[in-house]
C-alpha cells in the first residue's frame, strides 16, 4: 500500500492566509456588489498580479 505524504503544507498555509487577507482588503474597499465580486476574483490571482508588478518594476 502506497501512502503519499504532503510535505509542502506550509506553502498552502501561506497562500491561504494571503488569499483571506486579499479578500478582506478588496471587499472592504469595494464600492458596490460587482466591485466586491471583482475583488474576490482578484484575490484568487493575487500572486500572479504581484509577480507581474515586480517584473514591471524591475524592467524584466
Amino acid at each position: 500500500m502506497n501512502e503519499k505524504v504532503q510535505k509542502r503544507a506550509s506553502s498552502n498555509t501561506v497562500y491561504g492566509l494571503g488569499f483571506v487577507g486579499a479578500v478582506i482588503y478588496y471587499i472592504t474597499h469595494a464600492t458596490g456588489f460587482w466591485m466586491g465580486v471583482l475583488g474576490f476574483l482578484k484575490a484568487i490571482v493575487w500572486p500572479a498580479i504581484l509577480v507581474y508588478e515586480v517584473f514591471k518594476f524591475i524592467n524584466v
